[in-house]
């Protein structure tokens, strides 16, 4: 009883700012907080102590090259590797910035000349390539290289710019929290633009949400919706306000829900007997992704099994904006697999069963003849389509265990292919770093 009466007082707090009423107790501080969150290292060996700390910040330091000199030490990112002794004995220190020259061959404890070349290998790297040259066969094997997979031990690092050697610190590793509560697997999330509430959807039919604000040392979800029974969800997506969110399921129908979780509507279902899709009022199968237009507070997009993708206007749940059939070898109905709109909703990206990508451009009088048309862009289903801020960069990801980077000028082949991403999933993602240098998908492993 005690139990129910915590998870309903929950619910109800969570709909509430924090500042809200009497507290009954002091705010816990954020440092506490910071703390409790801590990631932990990944478990260490008797074998790899040279290489890998037992705290947090320290273990990614330790892949990071060492310089071998500065009259202005600066502080530490992690435990000092040990000071060497004798007459050429200098400070260690972590630099911030691109490494500083170092000779090729020579040693500075022989003459203690200025080093120019490229930086020298952590102490856990030195060792590896020490074993490689006592004549491994078998690690010399595995080092071979395979469209730019790296396999085996690690080689030394090569000289870099600033931007580059940063990139493993600019990944949030330091803290975490696990939100538990879905039966199956994960198959969709949803942060609003403030960060305070996140959506999770899974393949138990069920949508979590959470509220950051609101949120206790249990970490429960303060609200659980099943949108469609018996039908698995497949995509989220705020409104541009975060006042509403679009769930989209494996069912024909879209649905609307407020910040809450309480049902606004729900789209029309198509009539499956008419054989032209652009003559029924809405999808006619499993719907496979949406998503909220970027700007626009009334507009959604949708993509179905049923081979069309359409716009809606989100104050009238009866009647569709716009359908979209794409450009096809041969007559038929071959599904659309993921969509997606530009940063300014000016264009829409398509993923179609046959491989292609088909972009759409939304000007006057535009129709379902696509602008860019991609035949052969993947041997197999398309997962997710995602734009750069500026529109140049288009990212692909599919089942074919492949990611790859498209430039929107010039479309006949792509800039980059990532190979050997195993995808199993039909809703795995891709997610742009804030300053798009970077980018991350799933893996099925």
């Amino acid at each position: 009883m005690e139990e129910e009466e915590a998870e309903i007082y929950d619910g109800v707090r969570a709909q509430f700012p924090l500042t809200f009423g009497k507290q009954s107790k002091s705010q816990t501080p954020l440092e506490q907080i910071h703390n409790t969150t801590i990631r932990k290292a990944p478990p260490t060996s008797a074998a790899n102590t040279e290489t890998q700390s037992s705290s947090s910040k320290a273990w990614p330091d330790s892949l990071r090259p060492t310089p071998k000199s500065s009259s202005n030490p600066t502080p530490s990112l992690g435990p000092p590797p040990p000071r060497p002794t004798g007459s050429n004995s200098f400070v260690a220190h972590v630099s911030i910035g691109p490494p500083r020259p170092q000779a090729r061959g020579v040693d500075d404890e022989d003459d203690g000349e200025v080093m120019v070349g490229p930086p020298r290998p952590p102490p856990g790297l030195a060792a590896a390539a020490a074993d490689d040259d006592d004549g491994d066969e078998e690690e010399e094997e595995e080092e071979e290289e395979e469209d730019g997979v790296m396999i085996g031990p690690l080689r030394p690092p090569e000289p870099a710019d600033s931007d580059e050697e940063d990139f493993l610190y600019r990944i949030p590793t330091s803290n975490e929290i696990v939100l538990g509560g879905h039966s199956k697997v994960v198959s969709a999330l949803a942060v609003d633009h403030t960060g305070s509430r996140v959506l999770s959807g899974s393949y138990d039919y069920t949508v979590r949400m959470y509220d950051f604000q609101g949120m206790n040392s249990r970490l429960q979800s303060f609200r659980q919706l099943e949108p469609s029974e018996g039908h698995q969800v497949r995509n989220l997506s705020w409104s541009p306000s975060a006042d509403r969110f679009l769930c989209v399921t494996g069912s024909a129908q879209a649905k609307i829900f407020d910040r809450d979780g309480l049902t606004l509507g729900e789209f029309v279902k198509g009539d499956m007997y008419i054989r032209d899709l652009k003559n029924t009022k809405g999808h006619i199968s499993g719907l496979t992704c949406g998503e909220w237009h970027p700007q626009a507070k009334e507009t959604i997009l949708t993509s179905s099994e049923d081979g069309s993708l359409r716009i809606w206007d989100v104050n009238d749940f009866k009647s569709q904006k716009q359908v979209i059939k794409p450009k096809l070898a041969r007559p038929g109905r071959v599904p659309v697999t993921t969509c997606a709109w530009d940063r300014e909703g000016k264009r829409i990206a398509g993923g179609i069963g046959d491989g292609s990508i088909q972009i759409w451009s939304l000007k006057p009088g535009w129709g379902s003849r696509p602008d860019v048309f991609v035949g052969k862009g993947h041997s197999d289903d398309i997962t997710c389509l995602k734009f750069s801020s500026d529109g140049q960069i288009l990212l692909s990801r599919s089942s074919d265990c492949s990611l790859k980077v498209w430039d929107l000028r010039q479309m006949k082949e792509a800039l980059k292919v990532f190979e050997n991403l195993p995808n199993n999933y039909a809703q795995t993602n891709i997610a742009f770093s804030p300053d798009e240098q970077l980018f991350l998908t799933g893996t099925s492993f």
